[in-house]
């Protein structure tokens, strides 16, 4: 029996179906979150090494004929970077830092060496049988003048080569007479024939 003295309730006013607190969004409007579709999927990360992996060899000649180019690959790197000096990559004879700077002594230098050869050579010609007397007795004396020259020149090579050493480095236990012949035959050498490459110019301190 209801109560006469109970107040009645009103309904809750209820919003519209479908009603929401979110602004509306604007026409061609994305969220941040929002990433567009590349339009395939992404690889993963076994499937691009299978790709970029190198198939095998068909047969035993396909699989000599790739190791001989990568020898070959490798042996022209190799040169270059002992032409460039690499420490990694020269010979005993070459390696050191004693040997690097006798190397730069010598290529600052104008070398009586360089031009040994080719004057050896034009003597070994005009001393010939076939040349007249006097040109024989001319070159022979030249090459007398020229072994004079080129020992005094390769005294001064060495003579700098030991104080530029010393100076460097004065605790060094390598053989003065191992880095005096390492000088002689690279000054002999033609400059663009020298190896490694000659790193300071002509005229230019090492």
């Amino acid at each position: 029996m209801p109560s006469l003295f109970k107040r009645k309730t009103e309904p809750a006013a209820t919003e519209p179906d479908g009603a929401d607190d979110t602004p509306p969004v604007e026409a061609g409007a994305r969220p941040k979150a929002y990433t567009e579709k590349k339009g395939r999927p992404t690889p993963k990360r076994k499937d691009a090494q299978k790709r970029s992996a190198e198939a095998p060899p068909a047969d035993r000649k396909e699989a000599a004929r790739r190791l001989r180019e990568r020898q070959r690959v490798e042996r022209s790197e190799a040169r270059q970077k002992m032409m460039a000096g690499d420490e990694r990559y020269l010979p005993a004879r070459d390696r050191g830092p004693e040997r690097a700077l006798v190397r730069d002594v010598v290529d600052s230098r104008r070398n009586v060496g360089s031009y040994f050869l080719i004057a050896a050579l034009v003597i070994l010609i005009g001393t010939s049988q076939g040349m007249p007397p006097v040109v024989r007795l001319v070159t022979q004396f030249l090459w007398y003048a020229l072994a004079v020259i080129f020992i005094a020149d390769c005294v001064l090579v060495c003579r700098r080569v030991r104080k530029t050493v010393k100076a460097k480095y004065p605790k060094s236990q390598v053989r003065f007479g191992g880095l005096y012949w390492y000088a002689i035959m690279r000054s002999i050498t033609f400059r663009k024939l020298r190896m490694p490459n000659p790193k300071v110019k002509i005229g230019e301190r090492p």
